[in-house]
Formats: structure tokens, C-alpha cells, sequence
């Protein structure tokens, strides 16, 4: 083991588990830790509770993946490794404290296992932790990184990636990737897309794997779940950002059979999205808006935003702006894939929904696209960051771009230490720091590099990647952890920010930031690398 190629960073919140690239998951059964606060251990989460302590102090030298750590602590060094998705052994120091049942303690020889008690296996014991570290370690190591972007961040960002890759499960036939293991352990349609436009860097084939385990989840009539486990799907759905990330993999690489696989269930997901949340029949998209104070649209991936704290019907800026992508997306995989008849109706559907957008959603006073009330009649005067989802979409004209870019440097708007912020400084719910009601997402952020770019805004969108880059390796230099999101203002640490209504982790894993966030991870490797990674 190279330890130089690996994070060394240990602090409290950063997540643990078996890898799907090194074997078989297992949803039910297997293990999540996560590193504790104000000692050295971990706490079990998954699928029960257990806390081991190696230390009462700090750590000295220090080496911590997603899958195995080696530390110095005062009582000596101590290590530890998945064996399998229900394993994990430790060697060293480690005090147990009482299991609630669901999980098995065995100790021997200086040698801890800790397993799921449904398929607890104690024979493992005699397993050599070194062994399991070369195993867990090897793909790590296999990775060559250019020199001047290598770096602890980046093996960071990596290590979360590899260990929220799951295997074919149940209903999904695939490897599929989860958004953080813990709280979040089932499978997300857009932290889908966004971890596999992460991977295409890395592994193409786990980029192929992250997309069609989505595509798995599609019912008959087209209609693709916001979430799905193994054994259940939900009732809503989500951004339609598949054909878009499906292009940028395939772009790495161009197979035209894959894109011939799933170009079905692409247009039948976009079908299905234009003819089920069109409810005025106006040709504009609505979410899904619930009632939950904390969670009013979860179907807009914005679940607390305040768009939606007065409508109950809105024509979507970010909705509509994603189809449109999509639409002029499968127009060009209609034309490589010679479906003449598609690429037509393609190229209709889009440029019906560009004009629409800039009809309806644009306030040329304001410079920004809003959502439009469809009961009242009128635009909601909530400046938020899906108004600059045109850009990313390119459904703006030149001149509006250089409108929207204008609001990046204005600090009545979005122009804040930290850009983009999920509302801008004028609305009242900046303040309360809490999700899409303040703090900066690094999936908006990606996104709105892209359409700077996309309309020749270079400065622009240098500047955003740039701060975006920084302040995530800012905060894991303090926290060893790629938060969920960020306060833009850089008045408050992520750990400290509100979510769904207060930040108390004690009250429940949804009360605080959550920690080693997948699309922060592939986002950042997106962005830092540009493709140029490459397995050795």
C-alpha cells in the first residue's frame, strides 16, 4: 500500500462501506460506518447501531478511504478493512460498545469482527487485514492521475465515488450508485446522471452501468421513479437530465449499439414527462408540488426551495429547460441512430418549448427567467438559481445570457463570495441557510459552468469553476468530508448549516449537511479533470 496515494484526513462524518467494483453488495445486510466525533472509531449505521472506539485522542499518522483505514493512535496502530459487503475486521485497539442486535461483535487475538448478524460468518476472524487492505487499496493505486491535478482532495473524491457503486440488485439489473451510502442507501435518478458524467472520466463502463440501472426502474408507460432500491420504487420522478448525461459519456467514448439500447427508454422517460406534467395543456412542465414545509417538491430535486412556498402549480424554469435538452439532445441520437421520423419530431418538440420558455418565463426588466404561477396567471418574483438552467440548456439567446451572466457579479443578486447561491442575496430565505434556501450546490454550479461555456463565457465560467473547486478543497482540508452543499456567503461551515428546518444531527441523519455527498465528488473530478483520467 502507497501511502501517499490515499486521503489522510481523519475526522468525524466521512462514510464507510464495500464497494461494488470489489464484489457483491448487499442492500439489505451490508455494512455502513462512519467515523465518529471526539474520539477515534466509527459508529455502525447500517443495518444497525454499534460504535467502536480506538482512541480517545487523535490520530497521528493517518490513512482513510471509503473501504479501509490505517492509523497511529497513542495505544498503537491500529487498522481495519472491509472483508466483504458484511464484514469489516479491525486489528488493534478497539473497545465495542453494546450492539442492538443487528449486529455481530466477535473478538480474537488482537483482531475485531464486526458483521450484520443475519449472515454473520465468525470464521472471518482468522482473515489478515493486510490482505484485505491490498484488496480494497488496489484500485486506488491503479489510477494514474495527471501530476499537476493529483492530490488528497482528488483521492478523496475518488474513494466516496468507488464506494457508492453497489451491484445488480433486485429490480435493478446494473451496477448503480447511491447519492452518500448514509442516510441516502437507495438509488437517485439525477445523482445518477451526475455521478455517471463523473465516471466517464474514470471507468466508462460504470458510467454505462450508473445510467442503465436508472433506465432498469422504467415502467411500461415510460414513467422513471425518483428513487428505487432493490425491492421498491417511488411515485414521483425527477429532473430529466439522462439524455444529457448519456450524451457527455458517450461523447468520451462513441458506441452508437449502446445508444441504440437505450435511446428507447430515453424518449419513452421524455414522452411520458410531456404528457403527464403538462397540466394546463399550455405546453409547459409543472413539478410535482407537495405539502411538506420541508420537502414541497421533492420531485424538483429543489425540495424546500422557495419557489414553492405559495404555488401549487408553477411552469417550471428548470423543468422545461431540461426537456429542452433532452429533446435537442435525442434529436441528435435520432440523426446518428438514422430514426429520421424521431429527429424531426425531436426538433419540433424543442424549439416549441424554447420559444415558450422565453415567452412565458423571461422578465426582460429583471434580466432572469422566473416560474410562472399557472393559477394566478402570473410569474412568482423569486429569484433562484434554476433561472439560469436556460444557459445550461442553451434555450436563451446571446444577448440574455449576457443579462443572466450579469447577475454573477451583481451582490444585490448572485454575486457572492462563494457563487451561485441557491436564491439570491435579496430573498428573505437567504438567511436561513437551509438547502435550496441559500446555501451553493455544486450540481447547479456544474451546470451553470457548462452554459456559461456553451455561450462563449469563458471569464465567466472560469471564475465559478475555480471558486467552486477551491471551496470544496477548503473544507475538506478542515472536515475530511465533500459536502452535500455550501454556504455561499463563507459566513458558516457546512456542518453547521440548517437542513429541512434546523441542523441537529442528534434529531435524525435529514437534520445536517450530509457528509461525503456523491455528486460532490463526481462533480469535482468533472471539473477538475475534464476527461483526462485514464486506468492504468
Amino acid at each position: 500500500m502507497k501511502g501517499a496515494a490515499f486521503p489522510a484526513n481523519w475526522s468525524g462524518g466521512q462514510l464507510m462501506a464495500f464497494s461494488g467494483l470489489d464484489g457483491t453488495t448487499d442492500y439489505k445486510n451490508g455494512l455502513v460506518a462512519r467515523t465518529i466525533l471526539g474520539a477515534t472509531g466509527l459508529e455502525l449505521k447500517l443495518p444497525g447501531e454499534l460504535v467502536l472506539v480506538f482512541s480517545r485522542g487523535k490520530p497521528g499518522r493517518a490513512v482513510l478511504t471509503g473501504d479501509f483505514f490505517d492509523i497511529e493512535v497513542p495505544e498503537g496502530r491500529v487498522r481495519g478493512a472491509f472483508l466483504d459487503a458484511c464484514h469489516f475486521l479491525v486489528e488493534g485497539p478497539c473497545e465495542s460498545g453494546k450492539s442492538d442486535g443487528r449486529i455481530e461483535v466477535l473478538g480474537k487475538g488482537g483482531k475485531t469482527l464486526v458483521g450484520s448478524a443475519a449472515v454473520f460468518n465468525p470464521r472471518l476472524i482468522d482473515s489478515t487485514v493486510g490482505d484485505a487492505i491490498n484488496k480494497r487499496s488496489h484500485w486506488l493505486e491503479s489510477l494514474t492521475i495527471p501530476g499537476e491535478r493529483d492530490g488528497e482532495p482528488l483521492r478523496k473524491a475518488l474513494s466516496i465515488m468507488k464506494t457508492q457503486v453497489c451491484s445488480p440488485e433486485g429490480g435493478i439489473k446494473h451496477r448503480w450508485t447511491t447519492p452518500d451510502r448514509w442516510p441516502h442507501r437507495a438509488m437517485w435518478l439525477w445523482d445518477s446522471a451526475f455521478h455517471a458524467i463523473g465516471w466517464r472520466n474514470i471507468d466508462l463502463e460504470v458510467a454505462h452501468d450508473a445510467l442503465m440501472s436508472v433506465l432498469d426502474t422504467a415502467q411500461p408507460d415510460g414513467f422513471i421513479p425518483h428513487m428505487a432500491s432493490p425491492d421498491s420504487v417511488s411515485g414521483i420522478t425527477q429532473p430529466p437530465v439522462l439524455a444529457m448525461a448519456a450524451a457527455m459519456v458517450n461523447e468520451t467514448a462513441p458506441d452508437r449499439e449502446w445508444l441504440g439500447r437505450i435511446y428507447p427508454r430515453l424518449r419513452a422517460y421524455v414522452e411520458w414527462d410531456l404528457a403527464n406534467r403538462d397540466t394546463d395543456g399550455a405546453g409547459l412542465a409543472e413539478w410535482t408540488i407537495e405539502g411538506d414545509p420541508d420537502c414541497r417538491s421533492g420531485e424538483s430535486g429543489m425540495d424546500n426551495s422557495p419557489r414553492f412556498d405559495s404555488a401549487i402549480r408553477l411552469d417550471a424554469v428548470d423543468f422545461n429547460s431540461f426537456l429542452a435538452l433532452e429533446c435537442e439532445t435525442l434529436e441528435r441520437f435520432a440523426v446518428e441512430l438514422g430514426r429520421k421520423e424521431d429527429a424531426g419530431v425531436w426538433r419540433e418538440r424543442h424549439a416549441r418549448l424554447v420559444t415558450l420558455i422565453n415567452d412565458r418565463l423571461w422578465d426582460e426588466k429583471a434580466g432572469f427567467y422566473f416560474d410562472y404561477d399557472v393559477q394566478a396567471g402570473k410569474r412568482i418574483p423569486v429569484l433562484a438559481c434554476s433561472g439560469f438552467m436556460p444557459l445550461a440548456c442553451g434555450v436563451t439567446t446571446p444577448e440574455r445570457a449576457r443579462k443572466l451572466a450579469e447577475h454573477l457579479d451583481n451582490p444585490a443578486t448572485f454575486g457572492v463570495l462563494l457563487r451561485v447561491p441557491s436564491v439570491a442575496t435579496g430573498e428573505r430565505s437567504m438567511d436561513e441557510k437551509d438547502m435550496w434556501r441559500g446555501p451553493v450546490w455544486i450540481n447547479m454550479n456544474w451546470l451553470i459552468v457548462r452554459g456559461l461555456r456553451r455561450y462563449g463565457l469563458e471569464d465567466a465560467a472560469s471564475k465559478i469553476e475555480s471558486e467552486t473547486i477551491e471551496e470544496i478543497e477548503r473544507q475538506y482540508g478542515k472536515y475530511g468530508v465533500f459536502f452535500e452543499y455550501y454556504d455561499g456567503l463563507k459566513e458558516i461551515d457546512p456542518p453547521s448549516l440548517k437542513r429541512k428546518g434546523k441542523c441537529d444531527p442528534a434529531s435524525g441523519p435529514y437534520h445536517q449537511v450530509i457528509h461525503d455527498y456523491g455528486w460532490t465528488a463526481s462533480l469535482y473530478v468533472d471539473l477538475l479533470l475534464g476527461n483526462r483520467l485514464k486506468l492504468a
